[in-house]
Order: C-alpha cells, then structure tokens, then sequence
C-alpha cells in the first residue's frame, strides 16, 4: 500500500486508548478520540481525551501532529511543523525520533486493519517509559 493510500486510510475519526508505562512504575492512561482531517499538506491529526496518572484525577489532554505522504513514506510533523518521524512501508514500520538527550522508539502495526497500534519505548536521561497506543474506527 502507498503511503498516500494509507493516509487516505486514516482520515476521519479513531477511538484512542494508550497506557504509558513508566520505568518507576508509574502508569497513566490516556482514553479519546483521534480526528484525522484534510489540511493544505496532507492529514492534521487531533487527539482529544482524558489522562489520567496514577490514582490521580483524570485530567484533559490534547495533542496535534501533522502527517503527509512523501516518496515510500509518511512524515510526521509537531503541530508547529517541526519534524517528528518517518512511518516506512509495510505493515510492521519502525521510526525513531532523536529528542536529544532522549530516543523515541516507535513500532506501528498495521496487520489488523481497520485496527492498528503504535508501540513506543521512549529511553534517556529524561524520560523512561514505554507505551502502546490502539486506535479502532469510529463509525459515525
């Protein structure tokens, strides 16, 4: 599939559920809607949810990337452009994210479609954690 197909693929709207792990054995759990919609690039992707940390109140969060079909790729952006990472082909991608000091590792599987999921193992001397994020179709 080409990224292009595959980015015509994500648009529209996708329940989020990720649990983030924590090297200290703090655990958080982010549950919410993902809306991938049309921009002047390609797709702006729009988390909004409720995280909750530990035995804490949940609280509201929100987040925003940018994704666009390039060559034999997708390349995500911040919400301010900057670059993120690149999804290669296939159905088991891999994509890093050097945020110096710390390395974002990320495995996307797409094997289940229209279920999918997205693997991170974030590791530096800031952070340590490790999270999966499952994304299902919304049918509206």
């Amino acid at each position: 599939m080409s990224p292009a197909d595959r980015l015509a693929q994500l648009s529209g709207k996708w329940q989020v559920a990720r649990v983030i792990r924590h090297a200290d054995g703090t655990t958080a759990r982010f549950s919410g809607t993902a809306d991938w919609s049309p921009d002047a690039t390609g797709l702006r992707c729009d988390e909004i949810g409720s995280l909750t940390i530990g035995a804490m109140a949940p609280v509201s969060g929100n987040r925003t990337t940018l994704w666009q079909a390039r060559d034999n790729a997708i390349a995500v952006a911040f919400a301010d452009a900057r670059p993120f990472h690149v999804i290669g082909p296939g159905p088991r991608p891999a994509a890093t994210h050097d945020c110096a000091p710390d390395t974002y590792c990320l495995t996307y599987d797409f094997t289940l479609w229209p279920r999918w999921s997205v693997r991170w193992h974030v590791i530096g001397p800031r952070k340590d954690y490790r999270a999966l994020t499952r994304y299902s179709r919304l049918n509206y």
